[in-house]
């Protein structure tokens, strides 16, 4: 019989490895980019929602007044989030900010074509909403990673 310093086991076939812990699991999650990308949106989303809600419902602030505040209060949260906690830029943040902001008019205009180019064919608008949600994710992702919220060399 073979004696282990190191602890290991003297047995010659190698351990099945066990399944990842919960907190295995979510370091995974955590240090996948997409993921920490969706959440940031989700999370995003949910400010967006909420304060119009806030705003609207409970402070009386009116409609075309509260939706165009509460966008704007979850851009600057989104901005800040995927550029510090997802994407980790390291160039400079104005440069970012405005790239940003220019993708945001992109996604507006473009969101806004295929919302009401699905109404006109005479199809859900909902549909044309969601269709045009899932297309400027997809591109913003790349969009973010490689062009607004890229590393610098070197890093």
């Amino acid at each position: 019989m073979r004696s282990s310093i190191s602890g290991a086991s003297s047995s010659p076939q190698s351990p099945v490895e066990a399944p990842p812990s919960v907190p295995g699991l979510a370091l995974g999650l955590y240090q996948n980019a997409v993921v920490r990308f969706l959440f940031v949106g989700g999370l995003s989303f949910a400010l967006d929602l909420g304060l119009l809600a806030l705003l609207h419902e409970v402070f009386g602030v009116e409609l075309w007044l509260a939706t165009p505040i509460a966008f704007v209060v979850s851009l600057v949260f989104n901005f800040l989030l995927q550029r510090m906690f997802t994407f980790r830029a390291t160039n400079k943040g104005s440069v970012s900010a405005v790239k940003y902001i220019l993708l945001v008019i992109v996604n507006i205009a473009v969101s806004d074509l295929v919302v009401t180019g699905f109404d006109a064919l005479g199809w859900s608008y909902l549909i044309g909403k969601a269709c045009a949600t899932v297309m400027t994710t997809v591109w913003n992702y790349f969009l973010y990673r490689h062009w607004i919220f890229k590393r610098d060399a070197g890093e």
